[in-house]
């Protein structure tokens, strides 16, 4: 996610809750597709106002902002992974064309970590943290600016570092941006349970936009982007697990904003297509409403609907063997098979409720709660994938955040 960053026209105080859940949801026990991690937590054009399409300007006012995030999932009788996530985030403009952010979080992981498609062993329990932060440098100048950044993760068996970069361009006009960005991660894997693994990847990302003004209260965005990855793919906690190692990831992703005069609202609505070369097709719908209530408090209640199509080398545990592991018929070693959750075929429905409040010219708080669920029968235009049992999830957050 390091190439495209789609958080550009979004209030800066929103991004860093963006990485947060973006963060949650890549641990081992959420069952969120890998195709849908870039849009579970998408940022989403600012409130639709004239000039929405323009090129960023440099920031006036420094931002310090913390947050707290705690993540539950659970399935039928059984609560899994627990996640506590306090960050802290810091925008500080540098003269008048320059602007440094940068943000840190740790993710304090419990629970149980999944084995065997839906099956949890007693003995799988996990407590891990997980560290990671960024650092960006933004130059602006009247019709175009650039960026470049980095970012890392590391924990006790994943390492990740990623270098970034991007511009963007205005129209004369103001009302037409376009951007380009580009990404560079290597990351190295390795396992509690194998000493001897210590496997890399790589990823290549890149991203084109175009950001519209259609009127003085509709904007549209459109994004294009590529990821090729080579490298070690397959899970170490799951057995069998063995999957390509290479993967190619397309995403195509339009959103439109429209501003609500007579309510002082703003809709967000967006689509999201993605397809990769493990064989999974997905499709992303999602709305909010962005209602003001006076001067100091506003109101954003969001819908998601997701649907994929599973990878073409996934397949759905059979658990008669009498060992209790679901291998497939006809199973070999070395045979591309998995039965991670993520690559079935699935919908799935999100709800979240978000205030913030504005305590005064400085100080602000706000509020969030999350709830995910998925189902196999939830799949558009197909059950999905049998066997698989009910998930869902939720995520509570708080933030605080100071403007200088």
């Amino acid at each position: 996610m390091a190439a495209t960053d789609t958080t550009a026209a979004a209030p800066r105080t929103e991004r860093l809750e963006h990485r947060l859940l973006a963060a949650a949801l890549m641990l081992p026990g959420v069952m969120v597709p890998g195709a849908m991690l870039p849009a579970v937590a998408p940022a989403l054009l600012a409130a639709v106002a004239p000039g929405a399409a323009q090129a960023e300007t440099a920031p006036e006012q420094g931002l310090v902002a913390t947050k707290l995030l705690d993540y539950q999932d659970r399935q039928p009788g059984l609560k899994r992974t627990h996640v506590r996530a306090p960050s802290a985030y810091l925008l500080l403009p540098i003269r008048d064309e320059w602007a440094l952010e940068a943000s840190a979080v740790s993710d304090s992981v419990s629970g149980a970590s999944p084995r065997y498609h839906t099956a949890v062993s007693g003995a799988s329990k996990q407590v891990e943290r997980r560290r990671a932060g960024d650092v960006k440098l933004t130059r602006y100048e009247p019709r175009h600016s650039w960026h470049v950044g980095a970012a890392g993760s590391d924990e006790n068996d994943f390492h990740s570092l990623a270098l970034s970069g991007g511009a963007t361009l205005s129209s004369e006009d103001n009302n037409r941006t376009y951007s380009l960005a580009a990404a560079l991660t290597r990351d190295r894997i390795s396992a509690t349970n194998n000493p001897g693994l210590h496997e890399r990847r790589r990823t290549l990302q890149l991203s084109v936009g175009l950001a519209q003004n259609l009127s003085e209260r509709d904007v549209v965005q459109g994004t294009l982007s590529f990821s090729r990855g080579r490298g070690f793919y397959d899970d170490p906690y799951k057995f069998p697990d063995h999957r390509p190692d290479h993967r190619n990831q397309l995403a195509a992703v339009l959103r439109w904003n429209h501003h609500v005069e007579s309510l002082g609202a703003s809709l967000r609505s967006g689509y999201r297509y993605y397809g990769d070369s493990f064989g999974i097709r997905a499709h992303t719908l999602d709305v909010e409403w962005v209602q003001p209530l006076g001067e100091r408090i506003r109101l954003t209640p969001a819908l998601r609907y997701h649907s994929q199509r599973a990878a073409r080398f996934y397949f759905d545990p059979v658990y008669d063997t009498g060992l209790g592991e679901p291998f497939p018929p006809g199973w070999t070693p070395g045979t591309v098979a998995s039965a991670d959750q993520r690559l079935s075929g699935f919908g799935a429905l999100g709800l979240s409720l978000k205030v913030d409040v504005k305590l005064d010219a400085a100080w602000s708080v706000d509020f969030k709660i999350d709830h995910y669920a998925q189902r196999g029968a939830w799949r558009l235009g197909g059950s999905g994938s049998p066997g698989l049992a009910p998930f869902s999830a939720r995520w509570l957050q708080a933030g605080l955040s100071y403007r200088f």
